[in-house]
């Protein structure tokens, strides 16, 4: 899903100056979660998923255990930190998208925003290896990362139906677009272990990008 390790590096010009404007306590929480992640995920890095525990994490973050969990419910999402962002982002492009935009349409736009940004979930990254060998080497986080994919599935699903009733089957546009997006990812996360740049993947990831939301519209836009 996302190389929460990053630390934020990838946030826009856009993200950064919002968070600015937001009222002090957002701020604090904000940046205490960010924290928290990024604590735990350099320990998980280190010693793996399952050797750490999140009392172990709250102490390394200096917070309490019960602190951790009102910001991740979840142990697994200490590292997979970015699912209720990537729900959030797919499941609003369908639901925000411009006036007579398609919903294909704006979740292409999507996700070509997210390459140029460089953002953890948009694909070609030199951090790719780092993390995905923590999700691999743990049953809990390639479980979680499962379950993320069908609550994409399902806020797309909802924002299909409630947005764009023209839709024949907004289960199958959800499930085939989330299926498409994945296997252009991780195509491109297997040449980067692979020990290919990821700055020379770009293009190549932008290309199947299109290739896969015309293959999309062919199949999914009715005659």
């Amino acid at each position: 899903m996302s190389e929460s390790g990053n630390e934020g590096r990838y946030e826009s010009v856009n993200e950064t100056k919002g968070a600015a404007e937001l009222p002090l306590r957002e701020r604090k929480k904000r940046a205490t979660r960010q924290r928290i992640s990024n604590v735990a995920s350099a320990l998980f890095r280190e010693r793996g998923f399952d050797q750490v525990s999140v009392a172990e994490v709250a102490r390394a973050a200096e917070v309490s255990t019960m602190t951790v969990f009102n910001y991740f419910p979840r142990k697994e999402d200490l590292f997979l930190d970015r699912i209720p962002e990537a729900v959030e982002m797919f499941s609003g492009a369908v639901r925000d998208r411009a006036p007579g935009e398609t919903p294909l349409a704006a979740l292409r736009r999507l996700a070509l925003e997210l390459l140029d940004r460089r953002h953890p979930l948009a694909g070609p990254d030199s951090g790719f290896p780092d993390f995905w060998e923590v999700v691999a080497d743990s049953p809990a986080l390639r479980a979680r990362g499962r379950e993320a994919l069908e609550e994409m599935e399902n806020a797309m699903t909802t924002a299909l139906t409630e947005t764009a009733p023209d839709t024949p089957d907004p289960a199958l546009t959800a499930a085939l677009t989330v299926a498409a997006y994945r296997t252009v990812y991780v195509t491109t996360a297997r040449r980067v272990f692979a020990g290919e740049g990821a700055e020379g993947l770009v293009a190549d990831h932008r290309a199947r990008i299109c290739a896969a939301f015309d293959a999309l519209e062919r199949a999914l836009t009715p005659a």
